[in-house]
């Protein structure tokens, strides 16, 4: 009866020492993820903060840039009036993909796929339709460009 209480005691020992490892091992992980994440939400708060001082910045590029433009045109009225106009294109230009390549883009994808699956003669349907979308994805994406000025109409 002894050896069966000081077996059944000495389980209960080993049992309670080993819980005892785990539970540190899981506190130590949720600090560790605690961290972690305290972590990812002081790089979002300095990515933001960094993000509103760009923005601060270029509308103070833009300030300068507008104090320029007037001076160098009241400038070009009594002057020379090239040096204004050149500088006024360079400004209006953007940069990326205009609207009509992005149609064009677009249409001529779409217009490959839908060909395939209407005509399956060896790629017959895929370039037709290809070259159709591409001609109407350009058009349409011309007239946006032509609507948010990037584009000046033809007369």
């Amino acid at each position: 009866m002894k050896k069966i209480f000081a077996i059944v005691a000495l389980a209960i020992g080993l049992a309670s020492c080993g819980n005892s490892a785990k539970e540190e091992a899981l506190a130590k992980e949720q600090a560790m993820a605690a961290v972690r994440d305290s972590l990812k939400l002081d790089s979002f708060k300095r990515a933001e903060v960094a993000k509103q001082e760009l923005l601060k910045e270029q509308k103070h590029q833009a300030e300068l840039a507008a104090a320029r433009r007037s001076a160098s045109s009241s400038y070009s009225s009594s002057g020379s009036t090239t040096t204004s106009s050149a500088g006024t294109t360079t400004a209006a230009q953007k940069k990326g993909w205009s609207s009509a390549a992005k149609g064009t883009a677009i249409g001529a994808g779409v217009g490959a796929l839908s060909g395939v699956l209407i005509d399956k003669k060896d790629g017959r349907g895929a370039i037709i339709g290809g070259l159709a979308g591409a001609g109407a994805g350009y058009v349409i994406g011309r007239s946006r460009d032509v609507k948010s000025g990037r584009v000046q109409p033809k007369n």
